[in-house]
């Protein structure tokens, strides 16, 4: 094994990463959260005509001098009629109709006097008011939507306004994840003595992979038997782009996923990290797939999971595989005792316009207290050169709420 820093262990899984994205079509409204595959432009000026922005007259500017027009027409929005205006004369026209032409002003009906098919100016307004020039919203052929953009409802509204009904979208990678252990049971299998434990483990990883946009496939849980083990990772590598497992990554006596990962003759991108909590993660590439494996832990396959595996599930979606960093303020004195880069659960809020951060009720353990990411959390980051960091000082943060 062969320990590397943090900072090393980023770069290696992102230079290893050579998979062509696949791409599919979708109908548009099952594209939320998916990540756009081409780029979108507009395929004319929208809107097309020059629009009336409220109800009221269309005018001539100039006419608001003779203080009283005729009215010689109304037009409804979604009604067309060809017309053009002399001087002297009005449009009664309605939020959303085409200005009739010869019109260049429109006074809202409120700056009016209406009587016998006449209009009073009563208020006055400046050129061109309340009329929404042609491309104001878009521009024929202006790019709108940025190829990798992650689509929300703003994306679907423009699109949807084009007409789109289908959308190219970059495929969901296909995530399996396996935890092991004779130790531990499934939620709602019965305990049958002291020694077992209740698993969180895949639960917990499938709720963050498909946060991260990943399709899942959760294994049944396996003992500590090898073959079985070894069984269970090759069937899921035939539908999965990324193996996950949990547990067996040490060097004990049970710990089976070192040797099977080298039986399995994968280049090991991944073997050991100056981390904490995960330092014995391994990460492994056969052709284009991964196994990510990860320690039995909870707070360690949860953090290790965010750090490497949430990062490698958007890189397949074409995202930005990079977490982002925030600053805070520490709060409390923290002492580190291991030349390692630690990430740290503690508490954050925002105040004064930026982040602040303490251990207050934070448990200190081994790094199975996963309750210490409840509530608004983060985790903080120190550096392997780091040993005391006073209150007051600013720290490296990464919001836990971004991937809830």
């Amino acid at each position: 094994m062969r320990f590397i820093s943090y900072k090393e262990a980023k770069q290696k899984l992102k230079e290893s990463f050579e998979k062509t994205l696949l791409i599919q079509k979708v109908f548009l409204d099952d594209a939320v959260d998916r990540v756009l595959a081409t780029d979108i432009r507009a395929d004319e000026n929208s809107p097309k005509f020059a629009t009336s922005a409220m109800d009221g007259y269309a005018i001539m500017y100039k006419d608001q001098k003779l203080k009283e027009l005729k009215i010689v027409e109304k037009i409804p929005a979604g009604n067309f009629k060809n017309i053009s205006i002399c001087s002297g004369e009005c449009v009664k026209t309605f939020t959303g109709s085409l200005m009739c032409s010869g019109s260049d002003t429109l006074i809202p009906i409120e700056n009016v006097k209406v009587k016998d098919g006449q209009i009073t100016i009563i208020k006055p307004v400046p050129k061109g008011f309340a009329i929404r020039k042609i491309g104001e919203n878009y521009k024929q052929n202006e790019l709108l939507i940025k190829k990798g953009t992650k689509i929300g409802f703003a994306e679907i509204a423009v699109m949807a306004s084009l007409n789109i009904s289908q959308v190219d979208v970059y495929a969901k990678p296909n995530v399996a994840i396996i935890s092991t252990g004779s130790e531990i049971l499934d939620v709602g299998e019965t305990q049958t003595n002291p020694s077992q434990i209740r698993s969180s483990n895949h639960i917990t990883l499938e709720i963050l992979a498909k946060s991260a946009g990943a399709n899942v496939l959760r294994a049944p849980l396996v003992k500590d038997d090898k073959q079985i083990i070894k069984k269970t990772i090759l069937n899921c590598l035939n539908s999965s782009d990324i193996v996950v497992t949990t547990g067996g990554v040490s060097v004990g006596d049970y710990d089976f996923i070192r040797d099977i990962l080298k039986e399995l003759n994968g280049n090991y991108i991944i073997d050991g990290v100056y981390i904490k909590p995960g330092q014995h993660i391994k990460i492994v590439k056969i052709d284009q797939k991964y196994i990510c494996a990860l320690p039995g832990f909870a707070y360690s396959s949860t953090v290790t999971f965010i750090l490497f595996v949430c990062s490698l599930i958007k890189k397949m979606q074409g995202l930005d595989e990079d977490i982002d960093i925030f600053k805070a303020i520490l709060e409390d004195d923290f002492y580190k005792k291991t030349d390692k880069t630690e990430f740290t659960a503690v508490n954050v809020k925002y105040k004064n316009g930026k982040y602040h951060v303490n251990f207050q009720d934070k448990k200190i353990g081994s790094s199975a207290i996963l309750t210490n990411i409840l509530g608004d959390s983060a985790l903080m980051i120190t550096d392997k050169q780091s040993r005391k960091i006073p209150k007051g000082e600013e720290v490296d943060i990464i919001l836990m709420r971004d991937f809830k």
